[in-house]
């Protein structure tokens, strides 16, 4: 088995901060029901520190019924009030606090400034805090050294069990400490490397590790840094999916998957029976590739979700995935064909299939090419009660004697960079695929 560990550490922890910070020297909290009525409640603090009020800032928690306790959200993208972005500095005070405290099971810190200062502290977290099992570290100017920290706290780790690492800069170099961990980690079940960097060498490592592991069921290798038109990513990692009868959810987004590339993912389902959510967003698949696609279709049984959207299967792609899903396929709940190049022909035929599988409840379409003939066909299945407006992301009005097709903000992962700045933050509609294929409580 390959191991990524023989590496050499680091020569030390990133530097300390310069003297410890005092202890807040005032906190107010206070707690309230949302109007809405949704039963999710919050807690909300003040804090402040004596000298520089580094962690001057409303701190939401949310009580997310996700197994049992709190997530303590400090966001730093709030555009509901200003915020002071918490630095590595200031992570180190929440993690003494954090330490102590039994209730808070869930920590997101996404869209700071931590860095790898931060990352240290949030390794020796994991090491001591042993009620975590949330942690959100997206966007925190994370680099290889602090990714490789926060790995190598999680061999021992056996509590966690979903860690997003989205938007930090870890490359190869952290890809392979994290495939390393992989092999020794028993607990965690979701990661999220997406938009990390990763070099061809790491995603290859986690396909090698992910032929064993039997305990992770989601996991992200969305943008990985690649050169070359070879497909190999997608070549390891449809091996993977031939010995891994345990990944649920798989990310692929932006791996410059091709027709060849998508011929080996489908090789690979007709013998997994476990994957239940692919994204293959962002590809270059064509129509071609569709014929693969569909006829894997015919005979999986397990695929509930899938995600095609930013590819160019235009109308033929658009037509053999109707006629699956109209004769032969009963299991997918949600498809995607977000700005595929589309035409009237290929879409009304998609609303067609609809009519006759029961199973498909979830189609998003938009992006394409509208005809009227389109934008009669989805009116008309939205008027029956076949699709729900909370199930596609269009909504049909009329002007003139002419029905139109408007976008609505609805999809498979609306809020996976961003939260609304109204409304409910995990609301189902605009997260449908996560919803279907539940594996994490959080985005």
């Amino acid at each position: 088995m390959w191991d990524g560990g023989s590496e050499a550490a680091p020569a030390g922890p990133p530097p300390l901060p310069p003297a410890p910070a005092p202890a807040p020297a005032a906190t107010r909290a206070r707690s309230w029901a949302p109007a809405g009525g949704s039963g999710e409640r919050y807690l909300e603090y003040e804090t402040g520190t004596d000298e520089e009020g580094r962690l001057s800032q409303t701190l939401a928690i949310s009580l997310c019924n996700w197994l049992e306790g709190l997530t303590l959200n400090i966001a730093g993208n709030s555009c509901l009030m200003p915020v002071e972005r918490v630095t590595g500095e200031d992570f180190w005070i929440l993690s003494r606090i954090l330490k102590k405290n039994l209730y808070i099971n869930g920590l997101d810190v996404r869209y700071n400034l931590i860095s790898d200062v931060g990352a240290y502290y949030a390794a020796r977290l994991l090491q001591k805090q042993h009620k975590l099992i949330y942690l959100n570290l997206m966007f925190n100017d994370i680099g290889p050294e602090g990714g490789e920290l926060i790995a190598k706290a999680l061999h021992k780790n056996t509590t966690l069990k979903y860690l997003r690492m989205t938007g930090n800069k870890i490359e190869n170099k952290g890809g392979m400490f994290f495939a390393a961990m992989l092999q020794i980690n028993s607990s965690l079940e979701k990661l999220d490397l997406g938009d990390c960097d990763l070099g061809m060498q790491s995603v290859i490592a986690f396909a090698t590790v992910l032929t064993q592991n039997q305990t992770i069921k989601g996991i992200n290798l969305n943008r990985p840094i690649l050169y070359g038109e070879q497909e190999e990513s997608t070549v390891h990692l449809g091996h993977m999916l031939k010995e891994n009868h345990c990944l649920v959810e798989l990310h692929m987004c932006k791996h410059n998957i091709k027709n060849c590339g998508i011929k080996q993912l489908c090789d690979a389902l007709y013998l997994n029976g476990s994957l239940r959510y692919l994204d293959v967003s962002c590809n270059k698949i064509t129509r071609d590739g569709m014929v693969y696609l569909a006829d894997v279709l015919k005979t999986n049984t397990t695929l509930e979700v899938l995600d095609l959207s930013f590819n160019r299967i235009e109308n033929a792609g658009a037509k053999y995935l109707s006629e699956t899903l109209a004769s032969h396929n009963r299991s997918l709940k949600a498809l995607s064909v977000v700005s595929n190049n589309i035409e009237g022909e290929g879409l009304v035929a998609l609303s067609q299939s609809m009519k006759i599988n029961p199973t498909l409840s979830n189609v998003y379409i938009w992006g394409n090419k509208f005809d009227e003939a389109t934008c009669v066909a989805y009116s008309e299945l939205m008027q029956m009660g076949r699709l729900k407006p909370d199930n596609t992301d269009v909504e049909a009005f009329v002007v003139d004697g002419h029905v139109y097709l408007a976008e609505v903000s609805n999809g498979l992962k609306k809020h996976y960079y961003w939260r609304p700045t109204y409304g409910a933050a995990c609301r189902h509609s605009a997260n449908a695929g996560f919803t279907l294929v539940p594996v994490g409580g959080h985005l």
